[in-house]
């Protein structure tokens, strides 16, 4: 950690297979698949499933990328870290801050799946009401999310080896259960795959017709297949971390891809009925499919490991959001930096960061305690922040590869991946696919951030409204009140002062390349 200016003040206990399991746990495609196919497959039909190869080879492209960095900055905090050394204070404190946010409402809507899949479980599940009244499905997917975040917090900030014991068991319950299910699903195929041709009257009456849809419809692809830098981000407490968080990196999405995909496409073929209403409905979807084609116990048994997922997947995005609020607030740049960087001497692990962040994931749950659509407008909003945190990352990588200062001339150490000649290609790629869709999750579609009574302009647009707010009051907040505070506070401050890694010369505090540019007493 001297290398970045810091003292190793986190448990470095993570290994090869926990590193992994926290990317794979991240994007959770049981989680992700099974709360969104739903909304996939009432916007564009089978044909949707489409867009999972497609969102696969763009984020594969940032996974690269990120990749990259992660062999030569593995530590806490990826992206803003990353962009600290690629770009200027101010856009590195964004990128942090952006992803900061959009992992605390991230864990508010990975924990409301448990809604989607628990009272199909047992109706006891169902806490409020009987499931038909206007409000019973939000709320008490709210109570259960609530109950969630409370364990995951505990768990986290009880420390890091419980975390990831339990994330590993988790996962490897997730991949042991995705292949299961796609052997029992492909086992009952009804159907030949000349349906993922049929658009299916999907599209008509749109403007842009079938395009417009599947532009929708991608979305629920687009929410699943993001987070495999936490990989990286718990690089301060992984083992020969240059080596192992790029393979971690390129291996959860790559998994997830293949298990996933398998999954949409043998559970649309062995859907008993594609036109049966409840295949895009949210108290149906995917697992309405699994429960009609393999029954009683044994569908029961794979939604008890879609439970799981979901648990882990919670785990894994409240651990990367500590992460980030502790990288951040080492480097005093939040409020009450001092004691949100705090780390228990016997846990060795951010306890304080751990409570905040579980506290704030549950604050917009309940201010959208009356709104039905929470699934939606959580997750739409959380994504689209998490997309620009990483163009925030991306870009200024491009910008260094042109200007030849990427990859970085032979400053010592040894770089854990590199692409080679490959890697300019592959960061315009995953450029142009992060700002394409980035534009496409923000646009203000009724389907999405406005799409039960009352339909209101305001609410419609209140994703670009949002983002807006929160991107520029957040630059505000930099540049005049904490980049005049940045520094390394002294208590995660190495003994020895590092070299900037890019081999510049430090810059002011406030515009710091590397962490250890000032040290805050």
């Amino acid at each position: 950690m001297d290398e970045f200016g810091y003292t190793q003040t986190l448990d470095r206990s993570i290994g090869k297979f926990a590193s992994f399991a926290a990317g794979v746990s991240y994007i959770s495609i049981l989680t992700g698949v099974f709360q969104l196919f739903y909304f996939g497959f009432s916007m564009a039909g089978p044909a949707y499933a489409w867009s999972w190869p497609i969102v696969f080879v763009g984020q594969l492209m940032v996974a690269l990328c990120f990749a990259e960095l992660a062999g030569r900055y593995p530590v806490a905090g990826s992206v803003y870290n990353w962009a600290k050394r690629l770009s200027t204070g101010t856009m590195s404190w964004l990128a942090g801050w952006l992803l900061l946010l959009s992992s605390i409402m991230a864990l508010g809507s990975v924990a409301l799946a448990l809604q989607i899949t628990l009272p199909q479980l047992w109706s006891g599940f169902q806490f409020v009401g009987d499931g038909s009244g206007p409000f019973d499905f939000a709320m008490n997917g709210v109570v259960l999310a609530t109950i969630m975040i409370t364990l995951s917090t505990l768990i986290n900030a009880f420390g890091v080896k419980l975390m990831t014991r339990i994330n590993s068991i988790g996962v490897f319950v997730e991949l042991i259960a995705a292949v299961l299910l796609i052997l029992a699903l492909g086992w009952h195929v009804v159907r030949g795959p000349e349906v993922f041709f049929d658009t299916s009257g999907f599209g008509e009456g749109h403007d842009l017709g079938f395009f417009g849809v599947f532009l929708i419809g991608a979305m629920a692809s687009g929410y699943v297949m993001y987070g495999f830098d936490t990989a990286s981000s718990l690089g301060e407490e992984t083992k020969d971390p240059k080596k192992t968080a790029p393979k971690a990196i390129l291996r959860a999405v790559t998994a997830s891809f293949l298990l996933g995909g398998l999954m949409l496409l043998f559970g649309i073929l062995a859907a008993p009925d594609l036109s049966d209403p409840k295949v895009g409905q949210a108290d149906g979807g995917l697992q309405y499919i699994v429960l009609s084609v393999l029954g009683g116990p044994f569908g029961k048994a794979f939604l008890v490991c879609i439970v799981v997922a979901v648990v882990v997947c919670t785990l894994a995005v409240h651990a990367a959001a500590i992460r980030m609020m502790f990288a951040m607030a080492r480097d005093n740049n939040l409020p009450f930096s001092r004691q949100l960087s705090k780390v228990d001497p016997v846990r060795r692990t951010p306890t304080v960061a751990a409570i905040v962040i579980g506290i704030l994931a549950v604050v917009p749950l309940l201010i959208n305690v009356m709104q039905p659509a929470i699934f939606t407008i959580l997750s739409s909003i959380s994504i689209v922040l998490i997309y620009m945190s990483y163009l925030l990352v991306t870009v200024p990588l491009l910008r260094k590869r042109f200007l030849k200062k990427w990859p970085l001339a032979n400053d010592g150490s040894e770089p854990g991946f590199c692409m080679g000649k490959w890697g300019l290609p592959v960061n315009i790629v995953a450029v142009l696919w992060g700002g394409a869709m980035t534009l496409n999750l923000i646009w203000p579609r009724q389907e999405i951030y406005n799409s039960v009574p009352p339909f209101e302009w305001y609410l419609q647009w209140g994703g670009v409204i949002f983002v807006a707010t929160v991107t520029i009051g957040g630059a505000l907040l930099y540049r005049l009140k904490i980049r005049h505070q940045t520094g390394v506070l002294a208590e995660h401050a190495a003994a020895v002062a590092a070299h900037p890694s890019s081999g510049e010369q430090p810059k002011p505090a406030g515009e710091a390349a590397n962490p250890s540019a000032a040290v805050v007493p």
